[in-house]
C-alpha cells in the first residue's frame, strides 16, 4: 500500500481508533467490530503485551480491509520494528527527527505529537504527514481552529478528549482526522464481549465525522 493510499484511507474514515488489548485474539475480534461500524483506521500501542506479534498476527488474519498502525512509538528502532512487522503508520506522543526519517524511508505514514503552534511547524518541516495534537482534552475543538488560522496547510489530528459528543465539533474546527481512544474502545466492553456496543460506538463516531464534513 503506497503512502498516499494510507493517507485517503484515514481520512476517508476520518476516525484512528486507539487500541490497547491484552492478545491477538482480543484485538482481531476488537477490530473486526469496530470496522462493521466503520472505523478502519486502527492504532495498536506499544504498551500493549507482545505488540510486534500483535501487529505481525493481526495484520495478517485481516490483510488491506483494516489499516494497522503502531502508536507509543518512542524511537526509530521501535518504528522500523513495528513496520517490518506490518504497522502501515506510525504514531508518536512526541516529534522525534529520527522516527520520522526512518517512516519516510519506508514510504509509511507518520504522524508525530505535538502541541504549540512552534513544535507543530517544526513537526511539519522535518517531515510529518500529519501532526497528532496531544494532548487535547484541556483545549478542546477551538484550540484546533486558532491553530488553523495562521497554519492551514498543516493536517492535524487531535488526539486526547475525542468523544462521539465532541467529535463533530473538532472536525468543524478542521481536524483531518481524530485520534479516538476510550471513547470508542474500552478494555470493560472487551472483556465482557460486548462487541455489538463497540460496533454501534464506531458508527456514531463515523457518522458524527461525516455529517461534520
Amino acid at each position: 500500500m503506497t503512502k498516499l493510499e494510507q493517507m485517503q484511507r484515514i481520512e476517508e474514515c476520518g476516525i484512528v481508533a486507539i487500541i490497547r488489548a491484552n492478545s491477538s485474539k482480543e484485538l482481531f475480534d476488537t477490530a473486526v467490530a469496530i470496522k462493521n461500524g466503520g472505523v478502519d483506521a486502527i492504532e495498536i500501542t506499544m504498551t500493549t503485551p507482545n505488540a510486534l506479534q500483535v501487529i505481525s498476527d493481526v495484520s495478517n488474519r485481516l490483510g488491506d480491509s483494516v489499516l494497522i498502525g503502531v502508536g507509543s512509538v518512542l524511537d526509530a528502532e521501535t518504528a522500523r520494528a513495528a513496520m517490518l512487522a506490518g504497522a502501515e503508520f506510525v504514531v508518536s506522543p512526541v516529534t522525534k527527527p529520527d522516527i520520522i526519517a526512518i517512516c519516510n524511508r519506508y514510504g509509511k505514514v507518520i504522524i508525530p505529537g505535538a502541541f504549540t503552534p512552534t513544535e507543530i511547524l517544526c513537526a511539519w518541516e522535518t517531515g510529518a504527514d500529519y501532526v497528532k495534537v496531544f494532548p487535547s482534552s484541556g483545549v478542546g475543538p477551538s484550540y484546533i481552529k486558532d491553530i488553523k488560522a495562521p497554519l492551514p496547510q498543516i493536517p492535524l489530528v487531535p488526539t486526547g478528549g475525542v468523544t462521539a459528543e465532541n467529535a463533530s465539533e473538532f472536525i468543524k474546527a478542521g481536524a483531518a482526522a481524530l485520534g479516538v481512544g476510550s471513547a470508542l474502545v474500552s478494555q470493560d466492553l472487551i472483556d465482557a464481549v460486548d462487541f455489538a456496543t463497540l460496533t454501534e460506538r464506531a458508527k456514531i463516531l463515523v457518522n458524527a465525522v461525516k455529517s461534520a464534513r
